[in-house]
């Protein structure tokens, strides 16, 4: 089963239920719909016809072109958990996606004003629990083989600095997936701001979506890139395209670096993952530069040609302490 084609085709399908659902029965859905519910189901929010199909279609359609593009980069499904992650993501997701689309749509049909719509109780429970299912299911169906033995981190290669030499290194990597999803709420924002202005989608509907955009917008500014210089004195990581914010590690604090390779799977996705003295900032999966601190703790980046910043790290540490 290809992943590639299985996602497009599947991605297409959900998309046409998100659009098509709603567009068949426009003649009897108010304008605009109830699209958010009370715990006593009664709604306390509504969209236009337009903005609510705008917003399930986008609510599929982000993670969907994600899925497509860690399926074309290829890392995650490489490894075994990355892999039942994904299966379970991509048809977890389409499936509570078209579902919530279902029950709204269903609790607008044939009622007068959207403040009479009324969403079952059970039906969000029954679409998380059918999701869930479903989910698990599909991960467990593309687990694929078991992975290989790790080889444990890799030391890096020797470096020996002359006397009164001094080098610095720099290293670079972005996430495709998290460039995009950055690019998408982007053009999202600009979408549904002009959608705003010409009168499409009311105000509701922009302070619904809004914060939500800006979210991944400014998470996806800070995260999507990041880059990493080890020169005389200190360690410095800078995270976005400005470099900032910026954590600055003192070649002091640092007992040791290595290269190793960690993946999402292993500290549970992508991001600023893990707590003070044992995080990952994990951009892609595949090699890292690890810096132990003399405290005991570690911190691990994903970055290209890590075990040359890590053997310049160490030369660094030992002409420190030559005599």
């Amino acid at each position: 089963m290809n992943p590639r084609v299985t996602a497009s085709v599947w991605g297409l399908l959900v998309t046409a239920v998100q659009i098509g659902l709603p567009l068949a029965l426009r003649d009897r859905l108010p304008d605009p719909m109830a699209t958010h519910w009370t715990v006593g189901d009664r709604p306390d929010g509504s969209m236009s016809f337009t903005g609510d199909v705008l917003a399930v279609t986008l609510f599929w359609v982000v993670p969907w072109i994600v899925a497509l593009v860690t399926a074309v980069e290829g890392r995650t499904l490489s490894r075994r958990q990355g892999r039942m992650v994904w299966w379970g993501g991509l048809f977890g997701m389409g499936v509570f996606a078209v579902g919530m689309n279902a029950g709204i749509v269903m609790a607008n049909l044939d009622v007068a004003d959207w403040t009479r719509a009324r969403l079952g109780g059970l039906h969000p429970l029954v679409v998380v629990v059918l999701a869930c299912g479903v989910a698990a299911l599909a991960g467990y169906l593309g687990r694929g083989e078991r992975d290989a033995a790790p080889n444990g981190h890799r030391e890096p290669p020797r470096l020996r600095l002359r006397a009164g030499e001094r080098a610095v290194w720099v290293g670079h990597v972005s996430n495709p997936w998290l460039v995009l999803a950055t690019a998408v709420a982007g053009g999202g924002l600009v979408v549904l701001l002009a959608l705003y202005l010409v009168g499409v989608v009311q105000g509701g509907t922009v302070a619904g979506a809004l914060p939500g955009l800006l979210v991944v917008l400014v998470a996806g500014l800070l995260t999507s890139t990041v880059s990493v210089r080890v020169s005389d004195g200190r360690v410095v990581i800078g995270l976005g395209p400005l470099r900032v914010p910026a954590r600055r590690i003192p070649l002091s604090r640092i007992s040791s670096a290595w290269s190793e390779d960690r993946y999402p799977s292993q500290v549970s996705g992508w991001g600023i993952r893990g707590l003070p003295g044992g995080a990952t900032i994990m951009l892609r999966g595949g090699q890292c530069l690890v810096v132990e601190y003399r405290s005991g703790g570690r911190l691990a980046v994903s970055v290209d040609d890590a075990a040359r910043g890590a053997s310049l790290i160490n030369a660094l540490l030992a002409e420190r302490v030559e005599p």
